[in-house]
């Protein structure tokens, strides 16, 4: 899915649910409040740019709701 979309390979789908699963349960990520977990390399790191842009999110979460209601 990930290569019909950009073109690349994706990563095994169990990487991101474990990822999940240590994020939800582990004191590891205890102190991680807003913080992004960049599952290719390992470590936080800084969001893309349009995942901090309040209007980008303002768009999204509307037509979010738009899809929803």
């Amino acid at each position: 899915m990930v290569e019909q979309a950009y073109g690349v390979q994706g990563s095994d789908l169990q990487m991101g649910a474990d990822i999940l699963v240590r994020a939800a349960l582990s004191d590891e990520f205890s102190y991680a409040t807003g913080l992004y977990f960049d599952n290719d390399i390992g470590q936080f790191t800084s969001p893309h740019p349009d995942g901090v842009d309040e209007k980008k999110i303002m768009q999204l979460t509307q037509t979010l709701e738009t899809i929803v209601a």
